[in-house]
């Protein structure tokens, strides 16, 4: 393997698992046209945990070896607990495209909370380029109108930005978790503290049978096999890169590249469920694009001369 290879693992597992996350806003639409969020969410975890069966013994192991469970179940309760619970209500209510460009949020916020509590540095650029974003993120909402395909957008992007917390502090919890156990142990722990909470939600709580509106059919298996997807490949697959990729990077410098689910959540949408953002919205678009470069900007660094200046 090329010396540069091992260094290059992390970034082409992060760009992976982008991939898969900006799939998943058209796929779980797609779930809901037939499925209640609470139904989904319990299938996508069972699924994941009937992949993760073979591997128990070992990362059973594993868990007693190291401790910190309060931090554990936190983190899975972080997610996929409650940003599963507020994304998939939201994209009940908004298009996979808008709730795509919400997730531009997720850096930044990433980066609040890792100086936060990891003490990680973030400069002047960082918290202008969030308060742009987040200026943008507003001007999408507002300008949304419902429709058939999006009943209540304003809400639905609510519980999105609500998600993109929630993640944040996964994110967080689960850079400094890395430290002690796997990447393969932290996703089990995400996937059976998952399945557990949402199976009880859908075991207690009745859900009224409103459906998704997709604006075009799919075949009567295309709902089941969105739960294969999401729980076999994105769960698994999916979680398991990104937690490869912040374990051998920052959580900042990991979480940067969830700017790049917005691109493919839009490129999904309009291929598979004909979603376009209206006229107005493009402007709110275009500062959560500007936000997120001017946070992530460097700057030129000076030289070595200007340094004793």
């Amino acid at each position: 393997m090329p010396p540069t290879a091992p260094r290059l693992l992390p970034h082409m597992a992060l760009l992976t698992a982008m991939a898969f996350w900006g799939s998943t806003f058209v796929v779980l639409r797609i779930a809901l046209s037939t499925l209640s969020p609470l139904q989904t969410m319990a299938g996508r975890m069972l699924v994941a945990c009937v992949v993760f069966l073979p591997l128990c013994p070992s990362l059973w192991r594993e868990l007693k070896q190291h401790g910190h469970w309060g931090s554990l179940v936190l983190m899975a309760l972080c997610e996929p607990c409650l940003f599963f619970l507020f994304e998939t209500h939201a994209l009940r209510l908004t298009t996979a495209s808008q709730a795509g460009m919400i997730t531009s949020l997720l850096p930044l916020l990433v980066a609040a909370a890792a100086f936060a509590i990891l003490r990680e540095r973030a400069g002047l650029r960082m918290w202008l380029g969030f308060l742009l974003a987040v200026c943008g993120v507003t001007w999408l909402t507002l300008a949304a109108v419902p429709d058939d395909k999006a009943t209540n957008p304003l809400l639905g992007n609510i519980f999105e930005a609500i998600a993109m917390c929630c993640a944040a502090g996964y994110t967080v919890l689960a850079r400094h978790l890395s430290t002690q156990y796997s990447a393969l142990c932290i996703t089990a722990v995400q996937s059976f503290v998952g399945m557990i909470f949402f199976c009880l939600l859908a075991l207690t709580i009745p859900e009224p049978d409103a459906y998704v509106s997709l604006g075009r059919t799919f075949p009567a298996w295309a709902p089941w096999a969105c739960l294969l997807y999401l729980g076999g490949i994105v769960t698994f697959a999916g979680y398991g890169l990104y937690n490869f990729g912040v374990k051998r990077l920052s959580a900042g410098r990991a979480a940067a590249y969830t700017n790049l689910i917005p691109v493919f959540a839009l490129l999904f949408g309009v291929a598979l469920l004909d979603e376009q953002l209206l006229r107005a919205q493009y402007g709110g678009a275009l500062l959560i694009v500007l936000g997120i470069l001017l946070s992530q900007w460097k700057g030129k660094a000076p030289k070595p001369a200007e340094l004793h200046a």
